[in-house]
């Protein structure tokens, strides 16, 4: 049996294996998905010394525990977390070496919504359309993580793991996103594109991978009618009948009939991904807008 594994001892609230996703498969109905913050992933990625693409976990809010079979060389990023090993605290942000057997054990977050954690070679899950990612909208991946599930990881780098710790920005006290006029702008009141630019939204705790939901004032349609099913894009700004903005992330379907009234410039969603429920939201809208 190889040592290239580790088993899953504690699955927590929502764990699934993320990398930079399926991107240009939006037109065979298949979400992009992928790590929701994808610096973070990144730089787990890179403290273990692998590529920026290679596949990490991603967990969320209350982290989980995992039991390595040979040692193995661990970071973990994103929002902040008491991590340890064999119940022992070890760094977080810094490359920490899990002896075989032991337990690796991601605490509840301090801060933020979705830790990452990385080994060095990778989760080596079996790929689907060129991405190991979980895709919880289409069911495509693997399925999210459950205890006593066993994934393998792939073979280690010899390149040197950086020393010290990695800076890393903290989860958003408020929420800024940078947007742009959508494509369905005019079928909204002036005054409803001005609201969505002055108005102070907070997330909504119905918020997931599919999206980020708000609470606040509702944008009032200048048209009522019905909208054909047309193309989605990530940090999509879709306006369901309640009026409340919807800024579609990772696992967002590919088509929808309510309308855009707004893109989000897709640098910012990192921070939406580490946004907890109450965190204000406000939409800076583009100039001229």
């Amino acid at each position: 049996m190889s040592d290239r594994a580790l088993s899953v001892v504690r699955a927590g609230a929502l764990t699934t294996v993320q990398d930079r996703g399926r991107a240009g498969h939006a037109h065979l109905g298949v979400p992009r998905s992928g790590a929701l913050d994808a610096p973070a992933a990144a730089l787990a990625n890179r403290l273990v010394g692998n590529p920026a693409g290679a596949a990490v976990l991603e967990t969320t809010l209350d982290g989980c525990a995992l039991r390595p079979r040979g040692t193995v060389l661990a970071a973990v990023t994103g929002a902040p977390c008491p991590v340890r090993v064999d119940g022992r605290p070890v760094a977080w942000g810094a490359p920490v070496r899990v002896p075989a057997g032991a337990l690796l054990d991601l605490g509840r977050v301090t801060a933020g919504v979705r830790s990452y954690v990385s080994f060095a070679g990778g989760v080596e899950v079996d790929p689907v359309l060129g991405s190991r990612s979980t895709d919880l909208l289409s069911g495509l991946g693997p399925a999210p993580l459950t205890d006593g599930a066993v994934l393998p990881l792939g073979p280690a780098g010899t390149a040197p793991p950086p020393s010290g710790f990695a800076a890393q920005p903290a989860p958003p006290a408020e929420l800024l996103l940078r947007a742009r006029p959508g494509p369905r702008a005019d079928w909204f009141t002036p005054a409803a594109l001005a609201l969505l630019g002055r108005a102070r939204y907070r997330v909504s705790a119905a918020s997931n991978r599919i999206g980020l939901r708000t609470e606040g004032p509702p944008l009032r349609r200048a048209l009522t009618g019905e909208l054909p099913s047309e193309g989605l894009v990530l940090g999509a700004v879709q306006v369901p009948p309640d009026g409340r903005p919807v800024v579609f992330l990772a696992d967002h379907p590919t088509t929808g009939g309510y309308p855009v009234a707004a893109v989000v410039d897709t640098a910012d969603l990192a921070a939406a991904a580490q946004a907890v429920p109450g965190t204000p939201v406000r939409f800076l809208m583009a100039q001229g807008a």
